[in-house]
């Protein structure tokens, strides 16, 4: 698949051969369902948490004698049914983890960068830098490169004046192609990647 390579001011210099293997894959909807599934899973934190009878404070004293007074029997003051008494059967920590073969998450992040590559939803810069930490310069760019949706921005490696000039824009997200992940590609409108970035992908997926 060849898509058009395209510079910051939203010109096309010439054409890009995309890897078949990562962006011509076949489509697996129920595999990438899995994935995201996953991954949000795993961002759960699971620190929810309620005390039982035997943790909330009060005394343990019996209420009242057993017999012979006319009401109902009870044995403490921190049973369920009293006001400010335990919790039963309520959430505890726990780990909402999920575990998914490397070889399955990589191939459901093929099935969504060809998903987006399908749609013409992939767009390839020749280069993507900022001299000084400047909002403008990206915002420019993505107006001259007709995006309206929101974006994911692809960076091949740590570059903290072109992330500190992407991280104000609403709905624009920058991301370390080596930490790529079915949840950010989905979400995003358009996926924009320099050359570097994508021979990170190849090098990772390909």
């Amino acid at each position: 698949m060849k898509v058009p390579l395209k510079n910051m001011t939203g010109q096309s210099v010439g054409e890009i051969e995309l890897n078949k293997a990562i962006f011509e894959a076949p489509i697996n909807t129920s595999l990438m369902h899995q994935a995201l599934t996953r991954q949000l899973a795993n961002a759960r934190q699971g620190n929810a948490k309620t005390k039982t009878r035997g943790e909330v404070s009060g005394s343990t004293r019996k209420m009242w004698k057993q017999k012979h007074t006319g009401r109902a029997r009870q044995g403490s003051r921190k049973a369920p049914q009293w006001r400010k008494g335990g919790t039963v059967f309520g959430p505890i920590p726990r780990s909402y983890a999920q575990a998914m073969p490397r070889k399955m998450r990589r191939a459901a992040l093929r099935s969504a960068l060809s998903v987006k590559a399908a749609d013409n939803q992939i767009i390839v810069l020749d280069s993507l830098a900022v001299d000084t930490p400047k909002t403008r310069p990206i915002a420019e760019m993505l107006r001259s490169l007709n995006v309206s949706t929101s974006a994911l921005v692809l960076l091949p490696d740590g570059n903290p004046a072109l992330e500190r000039s992407i991280r104000n824009l609403e709905g624009v997200q920058y991301l370390r192609a080596q930490y790529l992940n079915v949840r950010d590609v989905l979400s995003a409108g358009v996926v924009l990647m320099p050359q570097e970035a994508l021979d990170v992908l190849d090098g990772m997926l390909g």
